[in-house]
């Protein structure tokens, strides 16, 4: 078993979603611009908080499929969706970096609060135990397809 110390992996950013409200299904852009003390500029969770930032492996969302349910990146309510990481095994304090733009993991997993759109249309959301949550520490601006690169503590 490989132990998750001291190196760095790297995957893709595959989408990047944004919303209006809190607890909506988020929808893609193709660029968002990233502020200290802020998170995603024009996103519902942006502010002064440690969860200026969602991100969601896609192999996790994949897990989720269902038949009624057209389910995409944005569905979970992450900002960025990504290939090639298993984003909730990364420590606290892991550092991402995507461009310039330097995010760190302060929370993995969330309690779901009532009235999630996604548990009410598909009956389960992946995102309070395999989502992750970060803050920004150095802004810039991300667009789909640049590439993620964990900084492994």
């Amino acid at each position: 078993m490989v132990k998750l110390e001291n190196y760095s992996v790297e995957g893709t950013v595959l989408s990047l979603n944004i919303s209006k409200e809190k607890g909506t299904v988020k929808v893609p852009v193709d660029e968002i611009t990233l502020v200290i003390d802020h998170g995603i500029v024009g996103d519902a969770h942006a502010g002064d908080w440690h969860r200026q930032v969602s991100l969601l492996d896609n192999e996790s969302i994949l897990k989720m499929e269902n038949e009624q349910y057209n389910i995409v990146p944005g569905s979970f309510a992450e900002n960025i969706t990504t290939s090639g990481l298993v984003l909730f095994e990364f420590k606290i304090g892991t550092r991402f970096h995507i461009n310039n733009v330097i995010l760190e993991l302060t929370q993995i997993g969330k309690e779901c609060h009532k009235g999630c759109e996604i548990r009410t249309l598909v009956g389960d959301c992946v995102m309070p135990r395999e989502g992750i949550f970060a803050k920004v520490i150095q802004e810039g601006t991300i667009q789909t397809g640049d590439k993620i690169k964990a900084e492994v503590i």
